[in-house]
């Protein structure tokens, strides 16, 4: 793999930078990710689960020979979380000092609310990153956070600062490049989207999927890797709890090849389909003649 920073100073960089890295981009995506750099957007990334979304980011921060800060959104999740919190022990401490010294009569709330005593979490990491290359900063997952904390973002999506009101407005001296993934559990609020370039990932068609197994499983003989696909996307015809994304796939693949299993038989698959599924009922739906009726769908190893 190549190590060095990429130009990504166009749409056909990208694509060579990412696929480099075993990330197989379409014309569609690659010009989203060329836009949001070139224009200092957010790029806001939709799709089911293991479409690649997360990946994406940690991807270019590979190309860009940056850091990945990332924050990953669930419910519940606050400011002294995702931003800062104070740190409580060492002020208490400080406190003390000033006490032992005889000199907290003439303390000032800046004493013990300086910069010193900021925990930072990520967004605030990502604001004030000294690396002399603009991080790549993920929040993974926003539609799982709460709709208060992803109107928070607003002010750092469209001015890149904070506002600590005990020590005023934080602003980026060099803004992140930021990813926000959804897996559209709900609707993200559209004053969020307009702060984003947007983009939809899409399950690959099965070429591209074969391109991408090649590309992260490159032990993988062709003839193993077209029956997995083939396999995999007419698993997603079937009416399951949850349908295997790319990562399953990924993770088949590579599975397959720790057994030392060089074809698909019925047996290899109901032994492994706990890789690709992850529900009990899907299983238990799949497993016997359901196995046997895709397989014989699923053209062979080419």
């Amino acid at each position: 793999m190549n190590t060095t920073v990429a130009d990504l100073g166009t749409t056909t960089g990208v694509q060579s930078a990412f696929r480099e890295r075993g990330y197989i981009t379409d014309g569609s995506l690659a010009t989203a990710v060329f836009l949001a750099l070139q224009l200092g957007r957010p790029l806001l990334l939709e799709g089911e689960a293991g479409v690649g979304k997360t990946e994406l980011a940690k991807v270019l921060a590979s190309s860009l020979g940056a850091k990945l800060i990332r924050l990953q959104c669930y419910e519940g999740l606050d400011v002294n979380t995702a931003v800062y919190e104070w740190n409580y022990p060492r002020q208490m401490l400080e406190i003390r000092l000033l006490e032992a010294r005889g000199a907290i009569a003439e303390a000032s709330a800046h004493d013990i609310f300086g910069p010193e005593f900021l925990i930072k979490r990520p967004l605030l990491q990502a604001l004030e990153s000294t690396d002399g290359v603009p991080p790549v900063l993920l929040i993974d997952e926003i539609d799982r956070a709460d709709e208060e904390f992803e109107a928070y973002l607003l002010e750092i999506l469209s001015d890149f600062q904070v506002t600590v009101p005990e020590i005023g407005t934080i602003k980026a001296e060099r803004p992140p490049r930021v990813i926000l993934t959804s897996n559209r559990t709900r609707e993200v609020h559209d004053a969020l989207k307009r702060r984003c370039l947007y983009h939809w990932i899409d399950y690959p068609t099965e070429a591209k999927e074969f391109e991408i197994v090649l590309a992260r499983v490159p032990s993988a003989p062709d003839s193993l890797a077209h029956s997995v696909v083939g396999f995999v996307h007419r698993l997603r015809g079937v009416d399951l709890t949850k349908v295997p994304g790319i990562a399953e796939t990924l993770d088949w693949a590579a599975a397959l090849l720790s057994l030392g299993a060089t074809e698909l038989t019925p047996q290899v698959v109901d032994e492994t389909l706990g890789v690709v599924l992850k529900y009990e009922e899907d299983i238990r739906h799949v497993r016997g003649a359901r196995v046997r009726e895709l397989l014989a769908e699923t053209p062979a190893g080419r």
